[in-house]
């Protein structure tokens, strides 16, 4: 059977006849895909890179895999930790209702500064939506029965949450991401919104929170020991200086007297008074070594990209979009213009 050949001249005499039919199609889907894209919000985008600092495990069995996975292209000197949550789990913790929920509280502005508010607020009541996703809002609203929300007993619980409070989680994470980059153990934390300014202020912010969370998480065990040894160094100092004090009362008030007896009771308070000085001087040294323990644990995160207001958004691609439609529309007339031609 042989291949049809088309006839290219008809072609173009077809498309010439119905010149109309394109004239009428082309410029009303022109100005739907216009009047759509329109009414969608724009939505900024902004990053920040971090590498955090971690322990390495430091066994030789570690180097050995290092050296193996290096021939992979792989960096596991920045992965390997003796801590439970390494950079690799990072990104976890935007699916922990605990730490998004603190995420509520940062203080975000608009450009014009006309909105300063926290980012809780600001999801739930200065957003901007499109008309058709408004009314669908309201017909579900209406048709939906009004139920009492159970999760609000008074007291807030990040894993027990109120219909709203679980939009505005599931709206958290769809807007703040972390990522690591496997090779160098970079983190990038990434922050959509529907001003520019917003943007760069929660990437900051939330840069702030993921460090205050390693560096509490790091450093926890370490500042339980300077409770601990703060509290027993404070017992010891008021045990030698009430030691001291009798020890002194005592002395002074038999200065004269050369009784064996009062020389050996002097002598043991004495005793009693150097031992507590010496337990609560070992204390101090051990608070001293705690205290230096945190700063030890305490992990030094370093900033490799800094977060910039955008200027253009992010989405959508209002002219790629109108283009598309466009191209489409050209696309689909002529194919119901020529389609007696292409069945023939």
């Amino acid at each position: 059977m042989e291949a049809k050949k088309i006839d290219y001249k008809k072609v173009f005499q077809e498309i010439k006849l119905r010149r109309k039919l394109y004239a009428i199609i082309i410029p009303i889907v022109f100005v739907l895909s216009c009047l759509y894209i329109v009414c969608v919000p724009r939505v900024y985008a902004a990053e920040a890179v971090v590498v955090p600092e971690v322990e390495s495990a430091g066994s030789s069995g570690g180097s050995a895999l290092s050296s193996l996975a290096s021939t992979f292209g792989l960096d596991l000197s920045s992965m390997q930790s003796t801590d439970a949550i390494t950079p690799l789990l990072y990104p976890e913790l935007m699916d922990d209702n605990g730490f998004v929920s603190k995420l509520f509280h940062i203080k975000v502005t608009n450009k014009d500064h006309s909105i300063s508010t926290d980012y809780y607020t600001y999801l739930k009541k200065h957003q901007e939506v499109a008309w058709w996703t408004a009314c669908m809002g309201w017909i579900k609203g209406k048709l939906t029965s009004k139920k009492q929300d159970l999760a609000t007993d008074g007291k807030f619980n990040p894993y027990n949450l109120s219909k709203d409070d679980s939009n505005i989680v599931e709206q958290i994470k769809e807007s703040i991401k972390f990522t690591t980059d496997k090779k160098t153990g970079a983190i990038t934390i990434s922050a959509k919104a529907q001003d520019p300014y917003v943007c760069k202020i929660l990437v900051d912010s939330v840069r702030q929170h993921l460090q205050v969370f390693i560096t509490n998480y790091r450093t926890n065990k370490a500042r339980n020991d300077v409770k601990y040894y703060q509290k027993l160094t404070a017992e010891a100092k008021a045990a030698y200086e009430k030691s001291r004090q009798l020890y002194g009362s005592y002395s002074d008030a038999n200065m004269d007297v050369i009784l064996e007896s009062i020389h050996a009771k002097q002598n043991d308070l004495e005793n009693d008074m150097q031992l507590k000085y010496n337990s609560y001087s070992t204390l101090s040294t051990q608070l001293q070594l705690a205290k230096a323990k945190v700063q030890e644990r305490t992990p030094a995160f370093s900033l490799i990209k800094g977060a910039v207001v955008p200027l253009r958004p992010e989405s959508p691609k209002r002219m790629i979009f109108v283009l598309i439609m466009t191209f489409l529309a050209f696309v689909g007339t002529t194919i119901y213009v020529l389609r007696d031609i292409v069945l023939d």
